[in-house]
């Protein structure tokens, strides 16, 4: 997650020395997530500018008509609608406003939903700070960003080819987003305590939450949960 502090100074190509920092507003349930992400781009650039965060879609769509960021970096999941709810409630009022999904999913269906929604981009919370800075210079000034491997998850649903991701899937849609998230690290092997860390959650809770799962899913153990998250191109 977000690393490579270094020198303090720009990080963009040397034609762009000149420009204004990109003023950035950050969006993220995890305020301590936040709170690092501010730190570390303060600390290593001069290219951008953080404005404003806001840790729920009402705290994000107010702060965005306040601070008039020119770049939003955005979670996908959080308790009250993510980053999808941002995206329709803000740019119809804003439609200069660049929104950069920052999550710690790398599923298809989120990427995906995410992008339909307005998104310019999507990378994962384990970008370094320096590629994050890039990343955020490269969407406001007009172009696409995407983790690598995520890349292909929106080239295959826009160009709607034989095998491409769902865009839905009857399933899935069972399982809310927290659900999904832990699913998805247990299929990669993630330990119950790993997970509870990596999503800033409480054992019990990632109990909790597995249990729903095998039940809305009707299966019986992790390694089933794996292979049918797996044939879900969930991991």
């Amino acid at each position: 997650m977000l690393g490579g502090q270094g020198e303090r100074g720009s990080i963009v190509t040397e034609n762009q020395q000149t420009r204004e920092p990109v003023k950035v507003f950050l969006v993220d349930d995890h305020a301590l997530f936040r709170a690092g992400v501010r730190t570390e781009l303060d600390s290593i650039t001069d290219d951008v500018r953080v404005v404003g965060e806001a840790g729920s879609v009402a705290e994000a769509v107010a702060g965005i008509a306040r601070t008039k960021p020119q770049v939003v970096l955005l979670d996908v999941h959080m308790p009250d609608g993510g980053g999808a709810e941002v995206l329709r409630r803000v740019r119809p009022e804003l439609p200069d406003v660049v929104f950069l999904a920052l999550s710690v999913s790398d599923a298809a269906e989120d990427v995906i939903a995410v992008i339909r929604a307005g998104a310019r981009g999507y990378v994962t919370k384990t970008i370094s700070s320096k590629e994050l800075v890039r990343a955020v210079v490269r969407v406001s000034d007009g172009d696409a960003v995407f983790s690598p491997r995520l890349a292909g998850f929106v080239l295959d649903a826009f160009a709607d080819r034989p095998g491409s991701a769902p865009i839905s899937d009857p399933d899935l849609d069972l399982l809310t987003p927290r659900e999904r998230d832990v699913l998805r690290l247990l299929a990669r092997g993630y330990a119950y305590k790993e997970i509870a860390s990596e999503l800033f959650i409480s054992v019990k809770t990632v109990e909790t939450h597995v249990s729903s799962v095998l039940r809305k899913t009707q299966l019986s153990n992790r390694y089933e949960l794996s292979r049918w998250a797996s044939d879900r191109r969930l991991v």
